[in-house]
């Protein structure tokens, strides 16, 4: 058994950026499902109540970007080389939470926007 004072191995490190992948993977395909479900409710408010788009055009790039976090995750699953490997995964944590961010502010905006009218 490892202290907690020593240092981890370089495979240790290898098998946690494999685990952050697997959870950005299934975490970003997880939220094209919800980003799109949601641009269908929001299509039904516009239709209601003639709103503009904007947040329907922020949730289809949002979706997007779920949607490319989610296929260099992959991408980076798959790889063998450990240097693509890193250079893959940091893209897609980048992109997943900048996606994370939109969502919020897509969040934000909708509820907004839907209340002022």
């Amino acid at each position: 058994m490892k202290s907690p004072l020593t240092t981890a191995s370089p495979s240790d490190y290898t098998r946690l950026d494999d685990n952050i992948c697997v959870h950005i993977f299934t975490a970003s395909a997880a939220m094209v499902g919800v980003c799109l479900t949601v641009i269908g409710i929001i299509r039904v408010v516009i239709a209601m109540r003639h709103s503009d788009r904007v947040a329907e055009d922020m949730l289809a790039v949002n979706a997007l970007l779920y949607l490319a976090s989610c296929l260099l995750s992959y991408w980076a699953l798959r790889t063998r080389r450990p240097a693509r490997n890193y250079r893959l995964e940091r893209v897609a944590d980048v992109l997943f939470l900048l996606s994370l961010t939109l969502t919020a502010i897509s969040a934000s905006y909708m509820t907004w926007a839907i209340s002022a009218h």
